[in-house]
């Protein structure tokens, strides 16, 4: 059975309609790889699975991705859209991540503490721990938003361009560990760059005001033009990239 399904899904900004006639499931082990143009819809497309943007048609999500209450969804936004000047530190941004389980107000217990340490040392930034996020680096602060996405022990995690602001050392551990986390969970990992990721993902689906899904982790440019994504294939020697295409019209918007 599918932890989310959607059927017939679109969603408008003002009248501009960033996602339209989406259908489209996620299995409790997929790994899908979302690629598509700047203004596409690949941001919306996560939103409305999260249920923060209007929508008509239906989204379904399986019991299985409920504890009680608690939606067992983690979520990894993009950092442009967090708060820098916000006074919390690393460690708290990662205990943030259990306020579904815990509530906004309740204590968090030595174990939960315990936990969020365990994963920053994982993440090799644990002596940042202490240090409020605005005296912090980009990657730093990525990392600290993959531990909070993770910690609640999520069914399904959703993470937004989370190679943006790492190194090239710490995105081959990202993708590591990603990778070890499917094991027990869906992941749906926005990505601008195809020919990097679809060594990662098992799964690709381009996004382009509508979706079409690809049962595989490799794309020709036939395919991407079949599928109206404006992304021309690039590849020198064993490092592959990706660049996009011009595309005309109203996809150029910043509705994503």
């Amino acid at each position: 059975m599918a932890l989310v399904s959607l059927h017939d899904v679109s969603v408008a900004y003002d009248g501009y309609e960033a996602l339209h006639g989406v259908d489209l499931e996620i299995d409790p082990q997929d790994f899908l790889g979302v690629i598509g143009p700047n203004g596409g819809g690949k941001t919306t497309l996560v939103k409305a699975i999260l249920g923060t943007v209007p929508h008509t048609g239906e989204i379904r999500l399986a019991p299985e991705l409920y504890r009680g209450k608690e939606r067992l969804i983690g979520y990894m936004p993009q950092i442009s859209e967090f708060d820098r000047a916000f006074p919390i530190s690393l460690l708290e941004v990662v205990l943030s991540g259990l306020q579904g389980r815990r509530g906004f107000f309740s204590r968090y217990t030595r174990d939960d503490r315990a936990k969020a340490m365990e994963l920053l040392e994982t993440a090799g930034i644990a002596e940042a721990a202490r240090s409020p996020i605005g005296a912090v680096s980009g990657g730093q602060l990525q990392r600290a938003l993959l531990c909070r996405a993770v910690i609640a022990d999520p069914r399904l995690l959703i993470l937004d361009e989370p190679a943006n602001f790492v190194d090239n050392k710490f995105e081959n551990e990202l993708y590591r560990m990603l990778r070890t986390l499917n094991e027990r969970m869906a992941i749906v990992m926005v990505s601008h760059d195809v020919g990097t990721i679809s060594s990662v993902v098992k799964e690709i689906v381009c996004v382009n005001r509508r979706v079409h899904r690809h049962r595989s982790n490799r794309l020709t440019e036939e395919q991407l033009r079949n599928y109206d994504c404006p992304i021309q294939l690039l590849s020198h020697g064993h490092v592959p990239h990706t660049v996009l295409e011009h595309h005309p019209g109203d996809c150029c918007r910043d509705h994503e």
